[in-house]
């Protein structure tokens, strides 16, 4: 079976890799589109010039893609216009991966849900490091209880600032924010599938702008959130753009568990090969592609499901979904407040 495959919009950094792999899979039509990217203060190519270097055809406007009648979206717009295109895409009976967050604001999260339910769409969110190997691992021996009652996790997600390559990223109205909503959810993701999806009831966060002053950026760089879950867990995640500029590699994420029997710790970018080339230090990663891992659950859950039925559920519903997307979007809005006013937010 075929599947027809629309790419809304190169805003997101990871689009490119998704133009990459759909180009490269058999029984995949792939169609473009991105009509803000001739407009865009990026120094990266952007739009039709894009879409030629990695090969897949292109059209200049939604119309056109949603008129081609694609089987799947991949939303991968400015984080403020998730909402528009999954709504768009569910109107038109098509199955969406949205990049994360799934939203900047809570209502939309929820709008786009509820669209999508009433659609009969898939809505799965974008968080490709729910299929590294050593989160698999991970996520097996916790659900084995081999760790016993799991009552703490510290996460780190610290990476470059992705202001060269797309602008949007430190605008507040674009973005939702900066390195906290870019970042947090990441980690966040990670312990909603630890935890069978346990709901959080307070966040305290703290933030600051010191990283990147030379940029004029105005989006906080750098901070940390702390969450309780109603199941008694309580989690810190260290979020920040504190990479530099010139390092080797974009950043990394970890995440530690510890539970009533051990601690277990993961670092899924941490293998490399490493050296020095006429450039400086070089970080080469290894192992299997993340992204490429999602897509492949997407897609397949899309053939399974076939074409959608509206008020009729998707024969599978591929994690992460929509509910867990809603869910590390509350987190993110109760650490926006609580780093606004200084105190913690109850859920």
């Amino acid at each position: 079976m075929t599947l027809k495959v629309a790419l809304a919009s190169f805003a997101h950094v990871h689009a490119g890799s998704y133009a990459h792999l759909l180009a490269a899979m058999p029984d995949v039509e792939v169609l473009s589109a991105d009509p803000d990217g001739a407009s865009a203060p990026d120094e990266g190519p952007r739009g039709a010039e894009l879409a030629k270097l990695f090969g897949i055809p292109y059209v200049d406007t939604y119309d056109e893609l949603f008129d081609w009648g694609p089987d799947a979206v991949i939303v991968t717009s400015e984080n403020a216009g998730h909402r528009a295109l999954v709504e768009r895409a569910a109107a038109a009976g098509a199955h969406v991966l949205c990049e994360k967050p799934l939203a900047t604001e809570v209502a939309d999260g929820e709008a786009m849900l509820a669209a999508c339910e009433a659609a009969g769409v898939i809505l799965m969110v974008a968080y490709p490091v729910r299929f590294a190997p050593s989160y698999l691992q991970l996520r097996a021996n916790v659900e084995a209880g081999r760790l016993g009652d799991v009552f703490a996790v510290l996460g780190t997600n610290n990476g470059k600032i992705p202001y060269a390559a797309r602008q949007w990223f430190v605008d507040a109205k674009q973005a939702g924010g900066g390195a906290m909503v870019d970042h947090t959810v990441h980690c966040a993701d990670l312990i909603d599938g630890l935890t069978g999806g346990a709901s959080a009831t307070r966040v305290y966060a703290a933030s600051n702008r010191i990283l990147h002053q030379d940029k004029g950026v105005e989006v906080e760089t750098g901070g940390l959130v702390t969450i309780n879950y109603d199941n008694g867990l309580m989690a810190t995640i260290d979020f920040s753009w504190s990479v530099p500029d010139n390092g080797p590699t974009w950043g990394g994420v970890s995440l530690q568990v510890t539970g009533a029997n051990g601690s277990v710790e993961i670092e899924p970018f941490l293998p490399h090969v490493g050296g020095t080339d006429a450039n400086g230090e070089v970080f080469l990663g290894i192992g299997g592609n993340l992204d490429e891992s999602m897509l492949d659950t997407f897609l397949d859950a899309v053939r399974t499901s076939g074409p959608s039925k509206a008020g009729t559920a998707p024969a599978v519903i591929p994690q992460p979904d929509g509910a867990v997307g809603l869910r590390t979007l509350k987190i993110v809005d109760a650490a926006r407040r609580s780093a606004a006013s200084g105190q913690a937010v109850d859920l």
